[in-house]
């Protein structure tokens, strides 16, 4: 037998670990889809696709490390009112809130990175206060039941 052979095992054994890991969700920002506790897989930026509207991320924020779904692609200008989310003069549809912000109103440009919300709007600290995100923020796409 070739000595190399059981640590070729070993690693191929364990490669997927490498691109995909498991993520404990924190907080109440992605209620009700996402609950604090719950365990998710997600797949590391690297290995997925470029994020697209209504996808779950985690994100690297000024706070730190949340997830939260992307909402406004590179480019493009997101602007709410209220409970209302518009990209250009189109309403966007989010049959994912279920908790949305009432007041409030404010516009964002994303530039060249992605503005990112959380699903429960009245609790979520998220692209309506920190702005948009460049996509080295965005550090892996939850696999499964995030829309």
């Amino acid at each position: 037998m070739r000595p190399w052979l059981p640590v070729a095992a070993v690693a191929l054994t364990l490669s997927p670990l490498v691109a995909v890991h498991p993520v404990r969700i924190e907080g109440r920002s992605m209620e009700p889809v996402l609950r604090g506790g719950d365990l998710r897989w997600a797949v590391r930026a690297w290995a997925a696709p470029s994020p697209k509207r209504g996808e779950v991320w985690v994100v690297e924020g000024p706070s730190g490390s949340s997830i939260k779904r992307v909402i406004g692609l590179p480019g493009e200008v997101v602007a709410w009112n209220g409970p209302d989310l518009w990209i250009g003069d189109r309403r966007l549809d989010e049959p994912w809130v279920v908790h949305p912000e009432r007041s409030g109103e404010g516009r964002q440009a994303c530039g060249e990175g992605y503005l990112v919300l959380g699903d429960n709007r009245p609790d979520s600290r998220d692209g309506r206060a920190w702005g948009s995100l460049p996509k080295a923020a965005l550090k892996a796409r939850l696999l499964g039941g995030s829309s």
